[in-house]
């Protein structure tokens, strides 16, 4: 559905200058955003991504991937369709890419309209509490441009006790973050490169928004997991990868990060996939930047448990998606007793993927 946008100031001519992500599009009049999913009518600037769900399931948490937030716990997923990046890489590029600007969309004929289901905040909130999830997961696609629809989501979900979780590629402005800030729980940034040429070159964006969101979420007190994506041949260098590590080490070695492997899809088809000593190569660069939870995705039986940094003995086994043990006990190694960076619960038992 239709509905006036957030966060954006209307000029003399009947332009708009968006504010919610790191773009900042100026919009001319019945055009579209760079997302492809906002539009400027007549001066006022609206939202075709509100209450329209491109997908929705309930999925284990470890797969956002957040490791250390109630681990073992099932979260609601959302997603509407649209982003602001262009990745070339991207999984979810079905959904993620489409865009009612591409489209030839205008006032004229109708309200142009989005794929997915009409599913309302409130009825996400109660689909997420009968069945049983902890939080609601904004993501597959970007969040950030569907911040209407998570934020009157997000309010609705504290109320009920739930937990709220972005899943981004960071690209969003200080007064987005800020305006989602205090329902906000945990987040998993994307840290895609290291280098701003690449960004440009692969996402159509840019680093320092992503390093100040980063930096930003850290200091709210939002609890941030960051994922990495090894692509041969374009951020798998040791440099890159060295400063990827020490600029996480900078904020807080407490931050796991999530060292990922690629698969071929998209636009990188012909990309090779990364191969396992480069991910092993970059889990040794993070450990040498003093990070104390690594973990290597998107290979079977590498590196996805979670072991002490004081003691070194293994707290959480998963398989896959799924915990299968937990000996972390009010926050702290039950070996040693270090604390264990997190938010975590009594949860000991053995949840399957949904």
């Amino acid at each position: 559905m239709r509905k006036e946008a957030l966060l954006y100031e209307k000029k003399e001519d009947k332009s708009v200058r968006c504010g919610l992500c790191a773009h900042r599009c100026v919009i001319e009049k019945n055009k579209f955003g760079f997302c492809g999913v906002r539009q400027n009518i007549d001066g006022v600037l609206y939202t075709y991504a509100y209450a329209s769900a491109i997908a929705a399931h309930i999925d284990p948490v470890e797969k956002k991937p957040l490791y250390h937030f109630f681990p073992g716990h099932l979260s609601f997923s959302l997603a509407a369709a649209g982003c602001n990046f262009r990745c070339g890489f991207c999984q979810n590029w079905e959904i993620s890419q489409v865009s009612l600007a591409k489209e030839g969309q205008s006032p004229g004929g109708g309200v142009p309209l989005l794929p997915g289901e009409n599913l309302t905040p409130q009825e996400i909130v109660r689909l997420a509490v009968e069945n049983n999830c902890k939080s609601i997961s904004y993501t597959y696609t970007e969040p950030t441009i569907f911040l209407e629809y998570a934020l009157d989501t997000a309010k609705l979900a504290k109320e009920k006790g739930l937990h709220n979780i972005f899943v981004t590629n960071g690209y969003m402005t200080r007064e987005a973050l800020l305006a989602v800030k205090p329902y906000l729980d945990a987040a998993n940034i994307d840290l895609k490169f290291f280098k701003d040429s690449s960004y440009k070159k692969v996402c159509a964006g840019a680093l320092t928004p992503v390093l100040d969101s980063i930096r930003l979420m850290h200091e709210l007190g939002i609890w941030i997991e960051i994922t990495t994506l090894v692509l041969p041949g374009e951020n798998d260098s040791e440099s890159e990868l060295g400063q990827i590590a020490q600029f996480i080490s900078g904020i807080d070695k407490d931050i796991p990060w999530h060292i990922s492997r690629f698969h071929p899809m998209y636009k990188f088809s012909g990309h090779a996939p990364t191969p396992e000593e480069a991910l092993r190569k970059a889990a040794q660069l993070g450990g040498e930047a003093g990070l104390k939870y690594i973990y290597i995705g998107n290979i079977h039986a590498l590196g996805s448990d979670t072991r002490c940094h004081n003691c070194k003995k293994l707290l959480i086994k998963r398989e896959g998606f799924s915990v299968l043990e937990n000996k972390i006990k009010g926050g702290r190694c039950s070996f040693c007793s270090a604390i264990i960076a997190g938010r975590f619960d009594t949860f000991d038992g053995v949840q399957a993927p949904a």
